[in-house]
């Protein structure tokens, strides 16, 4: 076994440690079956394993073809799961699991633009891009489990934070429409900045490494400190998504696997959509309103509960008339030139 499996093992290990500690004593459980929480989890460190001991074990360039095949297989994995919940749990759930899997696999599409940016940035090969993308969303779905027990917990000790968090949404999406498009200087980016100050790094690439030894000495890499990034965007993006994903259901297991579901297909997600991104100018547009309906929703919730079928065709519609927009937009763009 590699030290990268191994290293694998011993992340989701201590992470499996971690939830039965603590999610089972300290959290009022929706759904009591921890077995289910211990299966699912295994479940996931067995795909991870399989995605990066079996089918990319040797680096290379993922090509569209291969990309959109992962991409298929991530989504059938998902809907095969909601299927599950749907005979498990009820249309309810099934409906709540859909609803926070199409917000957070459609709020995730703005991060593949921030990743484009940061491997354009630092010249990472396309062969190493996977690694990079594996690492960074295996710490990502380390971290969203916490986010997502503290949230819940934290609305059903303090219920009026779900008009604070609903209005957050509302400004975020307001903002998302309002804001004009910037152009990110990674050079004063402060993660950039904190790692070139704490450690030492390397000047260029060595390999696909992310450390190396000179002098007797451990030093990073340039492709840590993208990891580095590329874990910070993800935690920036959670504090809109999980909020998103609250606002659909406060059921622990249902927000946590909808969230690793997106996840896990965002890597595949990245190499099918990268170099077509300008096709999809008008989505920041869609995913701005979907977070005002969201953060409405939540802050409505004890005065007018939209139900969840209805939260899904409006982000459905939402989505649909986002991408059509963006394509026409293009054709006509393209027509004009």
């Amino acid at each position: 076994m590699s030290i990268s499996l191994l290293l694998l093992l011993i992340v989701v290990i201590i992470h499996l440690i971690w939830l039965y500690s603590h999610l089972f004593n300290s959290f009022n459980m929706v759904i009591e079956s921890h077995y289910l929480w211990i299966a699912f989890n295994l479940f996931v460190l067995g795909m991870l394993v399989l995605d990066l001991g079996v089918f990319h074990r040797k680096a290379h360039a993922v090509t569209v073809k291969e990309a959109l095949i992962w991409t298929g297989v991530w989504i059938s994995l998902a809907m095969g799961f909601n299927v599950f919940i749907y005979y498990y749990f009820g249309s309810e759930k099934a409906y709540e699991f859909l609803t926070g899997y199409v917000i957070e696999k459609s709020l995730s599409v703005d991060n593949i633009f921030v990743f484009i940016m940061v491997f354009s940035y630092f010249s990472v090969s396309s062969s190493a891009q996977h690694k990079v993308l594996f690492w960074g969303i295996a710490g990502a779905l380390v971290m969203r489990i916490v986010f997502i027990l503290v949230g819940i917990e934290l609305i059903h000790r303090f219920h009026w934070l779900i008009y604070v968090f609903g209005t957050f949404l509302v400004y975020t999406g307001i903002k998302f429409l309002t804001q004009k498009e910037e152009v990110i200087r990674m050079e004063n980016n402060p993660v950039v900045k904190l790692m070139r100050t704490i450690f030492r790094v390397t000047p260029d690439f060595v390999g696909e490494r992310f450390f190396t030894r000179i002098d007797n000495q451990i030093w990073i890499t340039p492709l840590f400190i993208v990891v580095i990034i590329i874990e910070a965007s993800d935690l920036i993006f959670a504090v809109d998504s999980i909020p998103a994903v609250l606002a659909i259901s406060d059921d622990p297991f249902i927000v946590y696997t909808s969230n690793v579901f997106a996840i896990l297909g965002l890597r595949s997600l990245y190499f099918a959509l990268a170099g077509i991104e300008k096709y999809f100018r008008n989505l920041k547009y869609g995913l701005a309103v979907i977070l005002i309906f969201v953060g409405t929703k939540m802050a409505l919730t004890d005065v007018y509960k939209i139900s969840v079928g209805l939260s899904l065709g409006v982000i459905v519609a939402v989505l649909a008339l986002s991408v059509l927009t963006s394509l026409i937009k293009r054709r006509g763009d393209e027509e004009v030139s």
